[in-house]
């Protein structure tokens, strides 16, 4: 019985484990590098329509030999240019928060994934540490059992030697107990693995055994629709398409370009020490016939939209009928909390007057154990409803966000 006890003097909370999980998760850091990307994005969006300045340098010698060579009017036989040039794509301002505005929605599209999955990290730990505080809760309570048994074997074997009770009534009991001593083990068995695969989720190397807290678990408040941040998606991919239609307009506008270069840039013919100099232009595009790819492109975004709206309303009726079912179940999980409470103090009373009675030879041994298994079921019952409804409200709560 021993070996079947189980001492945890260390204790950890569930916010320990949500804070571990959160600096251990690669999908939360690989989320916040994507961020920090579209930032840099940014930069070189606006870096890139800056003037852009660039060196060049070439040479070239086309000999003509007994004649034969290339055709000195197209060669000039030999030529030699250095030259820096600056190159400068004119973009209206609203074109240009129109191509800023596409990082922009990225990088909030990335911000609320990163704020769902930090969400299914803390709901998949906390249903793992609630499951692993039911296991530790139904092991002290098979501890608690077996220190009960203990004291009614000992009485028992007093009585059954004073033949107050007799050999086979010991027995039946004796067999009842040792039943008990088989569920402590499989609930400490049960509570190493519960443990272990909570330690796993959260990234801990650890096998040593802690004690966990009551998970201090309250239904939050259910926010409006229009702040939840699973509504956010569709709320980013309606100003997505938006701004796509913004995009197709300005890709259909004229674009110009100026630009300029300065240097040397001669063919080393005569006074070739004055071929110092410089030009500069500009060139603009106008788009005049697609073959009507503009209507073709606004015909896509249009279906885009459909389809949002469609996600949009489906989920939307999900959502609110989950919701419904959540509190639904929470409380009816409570209402049967309040009937066991009730039975509990029966099945309590019933084994403590069969305990005093055991004492006198009062009470069959039949009817203690029948006692003994109402009290056990009950405890159960209750245990595994508490964490029933601590599951419901930790799904709930991943909801109201």
């Amino acid at each position: 019985m021993c070996a079947c006890s189980v001492s945890l003097a260390q204790t950890y909370t569930l916010d320990h484990y949500l804070e571990v999980a959160k600096n251990n998760s690669p999908l939360l850091k690989d989320l916040n590098n994507q961020v920090m990307l579209s930032q840099l994005d940014s930069l070189r969006l606006r870096a890139g329509l800056k003037a852009q300045v660039s060196g060049n340098a070439g040479g070239l010698f086309a000999p003509v030999i007994n004649g034969f060579g290339y055709a000195g009017a197209i060669t000039n036989f030999q030529a030699l240019d250095a030259l820096i040039s600056v190159n400068k794509t004119i973009v209206g301002k609203q074109n240009l928060n129109s191509q800023l505005a596409v990082i922009s929605l990225q990088r909030d599209s990335i911000l609320n994934t990163s704020k769902i999955s930090g969400l299914d990290l803390k709901k998949i730990i906390t249903a793992q540490y609630i499951t692993a505080y039911g296991s530790l809760q139904q092991l002290k309570f098979s501890q608690e059992v077996i220190s009960l048994l203990s004291k009614e074997d000992d009485l028992l074997k007093k009585l059954t030697r004073s033949n107050v009770y007799r050999q086979s009534d010991y027995l039946t009991f004796l067999v009842t107990f040792k039943q008990q001593q088989l569920q402590l083990l499989q609930a400490t068995l049960q509570y190493k693995n519960d443990y272990t695969t909570l330690n796993y989720l959260a990234g801990i190397a650890d096998t040593s055994m802690v004690e966990l807290t009551e998970p201090a678990l309250e239904k939050s408040a259910m926010p409006a629709i229009s702040n939840s941040i699973f509504f956010k998606k569709y709320e980013l991919d309606s100003l997505r398409l938006i701004n796509g239609r913004k995009l197709v307009d300005f890709s259909y506008r004229p674009k110009a370009n100026i630009f300029a270069d300065g240097g040397y840039n001669s063919d080393l013919s005569s006074q070739f020490y004055k071929n110092f100099g410089t030009s500069f232009g500009f060139n603009i595009t106008v788009p005049i016939y697609d073959g009507g790819q503009r209507k073709l492109r606004y015909k896509r975004l249009s279906l885009e939209e459909e389809t949002r709206e469609n996600y949009k309303s489906f989920f939307n009726v999900q959502y609110r009928q989950q919701i419904a079912q959540l509190n639904q179940q929470i409380s009816e999980n409570e209402n049967l909390l309040n009937e066991i409470s009730e039975q509990t103090k029966y099945s309590e009373s019933l084994i403590k007057v069969d305990t005093e009675l055991l004492q006198t030879g009062d009470v069959r041994i039949a009817d203690l154990i029948l006692a003994i298994n109402n009290y056990l079921t009950i405890k159960n019952l209750k245990t595994t409803t508490t964490i029933n409804k601590l599951q419901l409200i930790n799904q709930l709560n991943y909801w109201n966000r």
